[in-house]
């Protein structure tokens, strides 16, 4: 499968508004945007049964449905799912995305129906935020946002991202923090952030990126969003993952984290913050990912992997220990030689 993509913005093949959803402006609004689209289905639901309007026979072409599908609703639970271990709690503004990249536990954890769904009551969302924060003063309270998703695609649609910034702007007890793999970020750049809001980049080498990474921006487009983020005063960062073991990796890992050191501003308030996950799978997730990509190149041979229990009491294939032990040291020889203001969150 090529890598497609014609802007970041998400547009779908069918609009599911959700009971009671229309009673808000984000709705009112994409409703009127395509209502006249001869392109794209739009649904009004009586319920909030949206499982049966999206086509599919099987799980091969239910994803696909799925991931052109946007669904407009309101989050009715206000409970906030935890974050561990880069947050204290998940910020549900969006949930899915429109990428389709093979890996993504997204494959396994939003089911056969990946649809893109987004919450319209964000004034809501935010003020149970508010309550999260009293409740911890005065320590500061760390709020993620694309735990199950990434926000960029929908956001000309949402503005949910500007409204959060905004807010955790004018917040000194709580901080936000995003990633997407996407770079039309233009819109968040001039807004009043105050160093609050943490923008990251999900990023890896080019090759990767072509071969599993479809539907997202290319490795450069990220890089040059980037660098604009960090020039617009924002708190950024890199989320490098899942690095894979293959023929050159080392050279292709070392000439993408010397493009980041080569363009990067020397002169950054904050230091840019690096996350590097080793690539891992569930038996689950194989099942599922060989069953939506069928001929996927993914390394997911079990006797190549060991066997680890994780702290949510499943088990999942990573690399032997020699793999895992030259990743890190790669990484963190890597990073120390080429980056000044930086901070490594961990290497996993």
């Amino acid at each position: 499968m090529l890598v497609l993509l014609v802007g970041n913005m998400f547009i779908p093949n069918r609009v599911i508004f959700e009971k009671d959803s229309l009673e808000y402006d984000m709705a009112k609004n994409i409703l009127t945007k395509y209502k006249d689209n001869t392109n794209t289905e739009i649904i009004n639901l009586t319920t909030n049964r949206v499982k049966q309007h999206i086509p599919g026979d099987d799980l091969f072409s239910q994803y696909r449905e799925g991931k052109k599908t946007l669904v407009v609703g309101t989050k009715k639970s206000l409970k906030f799912q935890s974050c561990k271990p880069s947050a204290h709690y998940q910020l549900p503004l969006v949930s899915g995305c429109m990428g389709e990249c093979e890996y993504c536990y997204l494959n396994t954890m939003l089911g056969d129906k990946p649809f893109v769904k987004i919450y319209a009551n964000v004034d809501d969302i935010l003020n149970q935020a508010q309550k999260y924060i009293d409740e911890r003063l005065p320590d500061i309270t760390i709020f993620e946002g694309a735990a199950t998703s990434d926000p960029i695609p929908v956001e000309p649609y949402t503005h949910s991202l500007e409204k959060a910034i905004r807010f955790f702007g004018n917040s000194e007890n709580a901080r936000f923090r995003f990633v997407t793999k996407y770079n039309d970020i233009d819109s968040l750049l001039n807004l009043e952030h105050n160093g609050h809001t943490e923008i990251r980049f999900s990023i890896n080498t080019s090759s990767i990126i072509n071969q599993y990474e479809h539907f997202t921006a290319s490795r450069d487009n990220r890089i040059e969003a980037s660098i604009k983020v960090a020039k617009a005063g924002y708190p950024m960062g890199f989320l490098i993952a899942p690095i894979f073991i293959y023929p050159n990796w080392k050279e292709e890992y070392h000439d993408l984290l010397l493009e980041l050191s080569s363009k990067i501003p020397n002169n950054l308030k904050f230091p840019v913050t690096f996350e590097i996950i080793s690539h891992r799978y569930t038996t689950i997730a194989k099942t599922r990912i060989l069953q939506v990509f069928p001929k996927s190149k993914l390394p997911m041979n079990d006797e190549h992997r060991k066997y680890k229990y994780g702290q949510f009491g499943y088990g999942k294939y990573v690399y032997q220990k020699e793999g895992l032990d030259e990743i890190k040291q790669f990484f963190t020889k890597e990073i120390e030689e080429l980056f000044k203001n930086k901070k490594v969150l961990y290497i996993i």
